[in-house]
């Protein structure tokens, strides 16, 4: 008879061990596999030692995605703050100076939106600082608004100018720029310094030297459109002109003469005695140099009102006294109107309609 153990030792050879499997015939090393088992192993070890080049291609893909959200982002926001707040912080102000984004357009010309965010801060800034206006009453809010309407349309004009402009190749000098800020320092009391201006400035419309020299820039050009525009007033100066010449030098009678068949009605002005430094276009300047009873020739106001003639009428050592003839210009404003009356104006923010100014509110 058999004994146990050797019962016990069949029946375990019977049963097949887990922990041995036999080795697949293709995963034996063999002289005709050893090269594909070679790469095999030389491939997995590649994965740690170099793991940046594996991953490289992840990594920039990764980064462009981020990159492309983030800018999405930024820009979705920036958007929400200019079109639907309306921010106007010092933030928002410089981001506009970088970006040229519109705030408007005006018959195709896109009008900045951080010119229009110059002239509304400035003005804001005065009603702040000089008139003590709260804008958080109800009164504020109606001046802002008021400012508001009228940052809006003078950034309308001063685009429609650089459209002329460009049609007619108007351009302003650095020159012309800077000998215009040299006449705007002169005072009763004489030149004043440039440190000292930019501080006024700085003061009185929150302006840096830059800025403020942008806005003369626009106003000289604006001003060189106007004048290159109006056929009809440059007709009339010259009416004017040779009706003077011919020996009528009562410009009141000159006013009357003329007026009866112009286009452009010109005007009749007298203001009495002011300082020489009188700051009115250059008129004050003209009257100077002329003798009592003498006629100037055609001026071209400095300010961009129109055609001047003046006539002095008495002088001393610091005032002068002077009359005039005024022919101002009007076709700047009418076609302006007229774009705006065939719907070519199109503003991209909400801009309250204010038809009165506040003090008349």
């Amino acid at each position: 008879m058999r004994s146990s153990k050797e019962i016990m030792k069949k029946l375990l050879n019977k049963i097949p061990r887990l922990g041995k499997k036999a080795t697949p015939e293709s995963s034996r090393i063999t002289t005709e596999t050893i090269a594909e088992h070679r790469e095999r192993i030389l491939a997995g070890g590649r994965r740690f030692k170099y793991p940046v080049q594996y991953a490289r291609h992840r990594l920039v893909f990764n980064a462009i995605i981020i990159t492309i959200a983030t800018l999405i982002v930024l820009v979705g926001v920036g958007i929400w703050q200019l079109y639907s707040v309306q921010n106007t912080s010092d933030f928002m102000y410089r981001v506009t100076r970088v970006l040229p984004v519109p705030v408007a357009t005006i018959d195709g010309q896109p009008v900045l939106y951080s010119d229009y965010l110059m002239k509304y801060r400035s003005s804001i800034h005065y009603l702040e600082t000089k008139e003590r206006v709260n804008l958080k009453t109800q009164d504020g809010k109606r001046q802002s608004d008021f400012v508001k309407s009228q940052a809006m349309d003078d950034a309308l004009a001063d685009a429609y100018a650089t459209k002329l402009a460009k049609d007619r190749n108007i351009t302003v000098t650095d020159a012309e720029l800077q000998t215009f800020l040299k006449q705007q320092r002169n005072s009763t009391d004489g030149e004043v310094s440039q440190s000292t201006y930019d501080a006024v400035i700085l003061d009185y419309y929150g302006w840096t030297p830059q800025e403020y020299a942008r806005a003369m820039q626009i106003k000289l050009l604006r001003q060189k459109v106007s004048f290159a525009i109006d056929t009809d007033a440059n007709s009339v100066s010259k009416t004017v002109g040779a009706t003077i010449a011919a020996g009528n030098t009562n410009l009141k009678s000159v006013t009357e003469t003329v007026n009866k068949t112009a286009k452009v009605q010109v005007v009749y002005g007298a203001l009495g005695f002011v300082p020489k430094t009188n700051q009115d276009g250059g008129l004050t300047a003209a009257a100077t140099k002329l003798q009592k009873g003498q006629i100037s020739s055609v001026i071209q106001s400095t300010t961009g009102e129109g055609y001047y003639y003046v006539k002095l009428l008495d002088v001393n050592d610091t005032q002068v006294n002077y009359e005039y003839v005024h022919i101002p210009l009007t076709a700047f404003t009418k076609q302006l109107q007229a774009a705006k009356d065939q719907k070519k104006v199109q503003e991209y923010i909400k801009v309250p309609e204010v038809n009165t100014t506040p003090a008349q509110q």
